[in-house]
């Protein structure tokens, strides 16, 4: 399968990866998962930092990915045991996506969140600081960072910063914190001396095969449709970028890439979101699921009482179009046609095979 893999995707080559020694921090999560396989699929040397896998069925279990890489359980909290081992990987380059994801989650547990999403990107960095061998870091936020003022438009990367829940403004601090070591230790203008470029990403509502998540929307609607239950909606006007895991996880391959390539040039803040088109209601992306998995319901249970998040959110990417060349490729209906079909072939096909196979499916359309 690996051999398929095309040799060019837009502007990402495969050739780059080829041999790469990259560590990828939260590599047993969602989205860490599918970035580790295409990485390993492109031929680079994976090391990944995480925590255990959430449940049984998720995407970092049901591909082998523990066979695949070189697999190191470990909270990114404990900065021993991160340098440790930061000194046996030796990378050139680094995905950090270790991080508390949820919002309602980090209602419950704030201290847990700001202690994971900002004394976590300390440790990280310093590690890299301390790493002689890195050159490139990519710290993976999200758009939750920007403070939320309910604009029709999409945010940019110089937009204010902030957030009104203990997760957005973690992730706001994880930002000031990249941008602070960038400023005084990987300065782009002073690269020579320290041989480093710090960028960091962030992307929109993110979904796909292998996400299990309890409070996001995609894993609650397919346990819903699973047990052949009413998919229970708390925010159905809500409005979010929403795109497949594969799309922004392009941009941080591309990103990287480019950092490698033209140092001290692409150390900024970068958006990876969809078209305008992928900018629905909560209440339409559950239409589509229902309609894709070809039965079901929801019910809505919103509440005047719930507990605060934004209900209309955007990006602007235009930045990463112009400069990067990257662009979203598949529309909102193959997206979750994508997803669908990863859920349902989960407790009987090959789940390593089939990601592959949306992989190399992504790669060729972009090419």
């Amino acid at each position: 399968m690996e051999s398929m893999v095309t040799e060019q995707v837009g502007s990402m080559n495969q050739h780059f990866w080829q041999g790469k020694k990259v560590l990828i921090t939260g590599h047993t999560g969602f989205k860490g998962s599918w970035l580790a396989l295409w990485l390993n699929m492109l031929g680079a040397e994976v090391g990944g930092y995480a925590l255990e896998p959430l449940t049984l069925h998720d995407n970092f279990v049901l591909t082998g990915l523990d066979k695949k890489i070189n697999h190191k359980i470990g909270d990114v909290r404990d900065y021993n045991l991160l340098q440790e081992f930061f000194r046996a990987v030796n990378p050139e380059i680094v995905f950090h996506l270790a991080a508390q994801p949820l919002v309602r989650e980090s209602y419950n547990a704030p201290k847990e969140t700001y202690d994971i999403n900002v004394g976590g990107t300390v440790n990280l960095l310093e590690c890299c600081r301390q790493t002689e061998s890195v050159k490139v870091i990519v710290n993976v936020t999200t758009d939750k960072c920007y403070e939320n003022r309910e604009w029709v438009w999409g945010y940019r990367e110089n937009d204010r910063l902030g957030g009104y829940d203990p997760y957005s403004s973690s992730k706001a601090c994880s930002e000031l914190v990249t941008d602070g070591y960038r400023k005084s230790f990987f300065n782009p203008e002073s690269f020579a001396m320290h041989g480093k470029s710090l960028a960091s990403a962030r992307a929109g509502n993110v979904f796909g095969g292998g996400d299990w998540q309890a409070d996001r929307i995609v894993p609650d609607c397919i346990r819903a449709l699973v047990r052949d239950e009413p998919i229970i909606v708390r925010s159905p006007y809500a409005v979010r970028p929403w795109q497949h895991v594969l799309e922004p996880l392009s941009g941080y391959l591309l990103l990287a890439q480019r950092m490698a390539e033209n140092p001290g040039t692409y150390g900024e803040a970068w958006n990876f979101g969809p078209e305008e088109s992928s900018f629905l209601p909560v209440g339409s992306l559950v239409d589509r699921i229902v309609k894709a998995w070809g039965e079901g319901s929801w019910e809505d249970h919103s509440k005047q009482c719930a507990l605060h998040e934004a209900n209309l959110l955007k990006l602007d990417i235009s930045k990463a179009k112009s400069l990067l060349g990257w662009s979203p490729l598949w529309n909102i209906d193959k997206a979750i046609a994508e997803t669908v079909a990863w859920y349902r072939q989960v407790r009987t096909g090959d789940m390593h095979d089939l990601c592959c196979r949306q992989i190399i499916d992504y790669m060729s359309d972009k090419s």
